[in-house]
């Protein structure tokens, strides 16, 4: 099994703790970025947690 397959699978049976640590990371972007570019930051972070698991877990 390749490294991308084990973090694939990791991803899909641990969505709950992904979606969290990349909505953590996009907080931290986004404060260090002077919150000018929370519109894209956002998008990039529901767009990946879509492509991780069964989806978006965190609801806003």
């Amino acid at each position: 099994m390749s490294f991308l397959d084990k973090a694939k699978e990791f991803a899909d049976k641990h969505d709950k703790q992904v979606d969290q640590a990349l909505e953590k990371i996009g907080d931290e972007v986004d404060k260090r970025t002077g919150h000018k570019y929370s519109d894209h930051i956002d998008k990039g972070v529901d767009e990946a947690q879509k492509r991780t698991g069964d989806g978006d877990t965190q609801q806003r």
